[in-house]
């Protein structure tokens, strides 16, 4: 059979075009791996049961990142973002199973955190002329809603997206020497503005302390990837809350005028570190852990709380909340115990913790806004962290 010429150039196009289309694909097909493979982590490694309860993992994307969350304590497990140059990395600590966060020595990694987040003094408070006693799981005080707290329990999954997940518990009545039965509702949300968004809901049928916030441990680097020192912090707060060497509130705030506490320009975390040694403040916390009064010009309007720049890879996290106050944790108790998703250690000042939150020790403290959530009203408050690329 004779072919012609432009029936020789036609299939020669056509050949063309179906090696550019597998080409396209095969590109199209290692970027998904490669996007699918941020996370080393595998489902069956989080299934089980935990107090009863079914435990497993879930995958969220949009945009430009990913997030793994399990319902065992509503934890984190990894959020993967790119870099200046578009190579993903998972800026979250944690663990790649269930068996890592039950044998962990840090045990609020990625973690809700309640009913009452921070310390409450020596476990007591008074709230409508009667005392409650909870337990003591930091020293003389009471942590993070003590050693049952919401990072223990496993959370009903009441929906699941692409992007967002919806996780629920009933809190009831005495646990944890908290009064009434709470209802609480968290979404984790994936926006496409490379927002995290989490939102807070509660109801409760007796009045009760609440203030609820999460416990992810970050390096803008990648988790076990090093000092986080160098990343450069800027915290919109013109007051910070001293405390005693318990790390309970001394009554009041101050100034961060002339300490090293005044993040308000942005410096390398690592810039006063050496005060340590001098600064009774930083003595007390073993560097940071304090609270700082956030700028609010108007109480429960959303501002920008922080931002923190890792100048080597570029990665940039802004924090955006409702809240009042949050606290800053420099990794100053981590010494190396625990080893995380990729293998490394998670050692001495290699994270961070950036907790959104309410004055610690509030109960206690009338200086301080109240977290006294009462029946017929909804706790609700929104904390938004959005990832960036900085210039």
């Amino acid at each position: 059979m004779k072919i012609c010429n432009h029936q020789i150039r036609c299939l020669t196009s056509l050949n063309l075009i179906l090696l550019l289309t597998t080409m396209i694909l095969a590109g199209c097909s290692a970027t998904d791996a490669k996007q699918k493979n941020c996370f080393s982590l595998k489902s069956e490694d989080f299934r089980m049961v935990v107090n009863g309860k079914e435990t497993n993992l879930y995958f969220l994307k949009n945009g430009n990142i990913q997030m793994a969350v399990t319902n065992y304590g509503g934890r984190i497990v990894g959020l993967c973002t790119p870099d200046r140059s578009g190579k993903m990395a998972d800026i979250v600590l944690g663990f790649s199973s269930i068996d890592g966060y039950l044998n962990t020595k840090e045990v609020f990694h990625g973690a809700l955190i309640g009913r009452v987040g921070n310390r409450i003094a020596k476990g007591k408070f008074t709230l409508d002329g009667q005392e409650y006693t909870l337990p003591l799981n930091n020293g003389v005080n009471h942590l993070h809603g003590g050693p049952g707290g919401f990072h223990t329990i496993v959370w009903d999954v009441k929906s699941v997206r692409d992007s967002s997940i919806v996780l629920t518990y009933l809190s009831k009545d005495g646990e944890m020497g908290y009064p009434g039965n709470l209802d609480v509702e968290v979404q984790y949300l994936l926006s496409s503005k490379n927002e995290l968004v989490i939102n807070y809901k509660a109801k409760t049928d007796k009045s009760t302390p609440v203030n609820l916030t999460n416990h992810a441990f970050w390096n803008l680097a990648g988790e076990g990837n090093g000092t986080i020192n160098n990343h450069l912090l800027q915290i919109n707060a013109d007051a910070y809350t001293p405390v005693d060497s318990t790390l309970i509130p001394l009554g009041g705030n101050e100034t961060v005028d002339a300490t090293p506490f005044d993040f308000r320009k942005g410096k390398a975390i690592g810039t006063d570190l050496a005060k340590q040694t001098e600064n009774v403040q930083m003595k007390n916390g073993l560097g940071y852990d304090h609270n700082f009064a956030l700028n609010k010009p108007t109480a429960g309007q959303m501002t920008l709380a922080a931002t923190v720049i890792e100048p080597v890879s570029g990665r940039k996290m802004e924090i955006f909340t409702q809240e009042p106050a949050l606290q800053f944790y420099g990794g100053n108790f981590m010494k190396g115990a625990d080893k995380g998703k990729s293998g490394l250690a998670y050692k001495y000042r290699e994270s961070f913790a950036l907790e959104t939150q309410h004055f610690p020790d509030s109960p206690n403290n009338t200086n301080f806004p109240s977290v006294i959530l009462k029946p017929g009203e909804v706790y609700h408050t929104q904390s938004i962290y959005r990832f960036s690329i900085s210039k």
